[in-house]
């Protein structure tokens, strides 16, 4: 793609003190000292990871998105605003050699000079593919979405938590900007990016400085009890997640561009209930033993659509055996005991794998097989017993089984962001940026203006891509239905 985007201006946002002085409680209280948050074991299994990055499209005439440096100064007012209530995010995830762990450093000289904010422009005058076609196609323009994001280097400590990207076309014809958001997985989850998200969308639309109704809650130890000191835990997870620390803390490498290929469907409500009733149907006379538990929900049912699809694409073909793996990840915030501040901001996620045959995901009724798969995984990792009770073990998939037999989600259709109104309307495109393996699926509500449902963006081999969208396509019933993509 020749496509570019040029660099307008680079400043940084530091957070309102005016603001965070009259909040009710400090925003990082507890967890190792007022300068310092000291990383659960929940957050180093991401501190080797690439940052969350999503990527809004905003489209409008000039009465609905205001001019570029309106809207900068605008986004650029309410995070500031925002940041007082989660004032760790402008600071920095440092090694601390004397204890040999990971912390939020909320020091002075750590959050200034604050986060980075990046204005930029979009230029496809050498023939590239315009900002409106990126926000409408179903297929990403890969290479043009990173462009989109702000790059965050999370390979070396210190490392930035945060950092923010605004993009305009270059051509000034308006119309459509892009806002691209980074923040460092060790520092929160996607429940944490979407919460950081609605207070600073809320803070924007209401023009005026107001914070978060809820308190933000950093403060690991208060929240997260384990019968092995956590501190321990968390260092063993480090030398596993990261074992280079400080100077190499990549784990996966950047996936192969040429390879991979991206696509987001549209799954309607129509569709997607028509898929759980195929299901139930299927489960009612199976001739296994494999069964439906219950009916399956609308996560589970998307997901063993993916996944039946995902693993007939690539071993069908070959009479693959052997067993295939899918990783969940598992709000645990509900789950605890006591369960977590409704408040609480960082990693609060449990890895959930589940494994299959080949051979059953590849029958006629492998959507109940993945289904069952899933059903049983979810009770048995997060519903019986104490979740955190097999917390030595969560890494064993990952160092054990090939990585090319392993799908995961990212994301999950509970998070509305199609909500993330900064005062100029809903998103046109919601996407997920960060993708760092192959055979990954995220998922999102999809936007009410398109009819609701579940957005499935999914990032594979390009060498099984016509297969997987033969199989996908087929089985939710939508081969004939061009509703299925989503940007047409």
């Amino acid at each position: 793609m020749s496509s570019q985007v040029r660099v307008l201006n680079v400043t940084h946002v530091l957070p309102d003190r005016t603001i965070a002085a009259s909040a009710a409680a400090p925003p990082h209280a507890g967890g190792g000292g007022g300068d310092v948050i000291e990383l659960s074991f929940l957050d180093t299994m991401f501190v080797a990871l690439t940052p969350l990055q999503r990527l809004f499209f905003y489209e409008g005439g000039p009465d609905d998105l205001p001019p570029f440096h309106a809207l900068v100064s605008s986004l650029k007012s309410s995070l500031a605003t925002t940041l007082a209530v989660f004032t760790p995010l402008a600071g920095k995830l440092t090694y601390r050699p004397s204890h040999n762990d990971v912390v939020i450093d909320c020091s002075v000289a750590a959050v200034s000079p604050g986060v980075m904010f990046i204005e930029a422009e979009y230029d496809d005058s050498a023939g590239g593919v315009d900002m409106l076609r990126l926000a409408g196609d179903d297929e990403h323009h890969t290479e043009a979405f990173k462009r989109l994001v702000p790059e965050m280097e999370v390979g070396r400590l210190p490392a930035l938590l945060l950092a923010v990207q605004v993009t305009r076309p270059a051509d000034g014809g308006g119309g459509i900007v892009a806002v691209g958001v980074s923040l460092h997985h060790a520092v929160g989850d996607g429940q944490a990016v979407w919460q950081f998200m609605r207070a600073w969308s809320t803070a924007s639309r209401a023009g005026s400085p107001s914070v978060a109704t809820m308190p933000v809650v950093f403060d690991r130890k208060a929240v997260l009890r384990h019968p092995k000191e956590d501190t321990e835990l968390a260092r063993v997870f480090l030398r596993v997640f990261a074992p280079a620390l400080p100077l190499d803390c990549s784990l996966f490498p950047e996936p192969d561009m040429a390879r991979q290929w991206r696509k987001t469907y549209l799954l309607r409500p129509n569709q997607i209930q028509s898929l759980k009733q195929q299901m139930v149907a299927l489960s009612e006379h199976a001739k296994t033993m494999k069964k439906l538990m219950k009916a399956p929900t609308t996560h589970v049912a998307v997901l063993s659509l993916y996944w039946t699809s995902l693993v007939r694409a690539k071993f069908m073909s070959n009479s693959g055996d052997g067993d295939v793996y899918f990783m969940i990840p598992g709000d645990l915030r509900r789950r605890l005991r006591p369960p977590a501040n409704d408040g609480y901001f960082g990693n609060c996620v449990k890895p959930c794998y589940l494994r299959a045959p080949v051979g059953d995901l590849c029958a006629g009724d492998g959507l109940v097989h993945a289904a069952v798969a899933f059903q049983k995984a979810i009770r048995e990792c997060l519903e019986e017993g104490d979740p955190l009770a097999d917390v030595e073990r969560w890494s064993e998939p990952e160092t054990k089984v090939p990585k090319e037999r392993i799908a995961q989600v990212s994301s999950s259709h509970r998070f509305m962001a199609y909500e993330t109104d900064f005062g100029w309307g809903a998103p046109r495109r919601v996407e997920l940026v960060s993708v760092y393996r192959m055979d990954v699926v995220a998922l999102v509500a999809a936007a009410q203006a398109a009819g609701g449902g579940v957005q499935v963006s999914v990032a594979l081999d390009r060498a099984h891509m016509e297969a997987f969208e033969s199989y996908f396509l087929q089985d939710s019933d939508t081969k004939s239905d061009s509703s299925s993509v989503m940007y047409t």
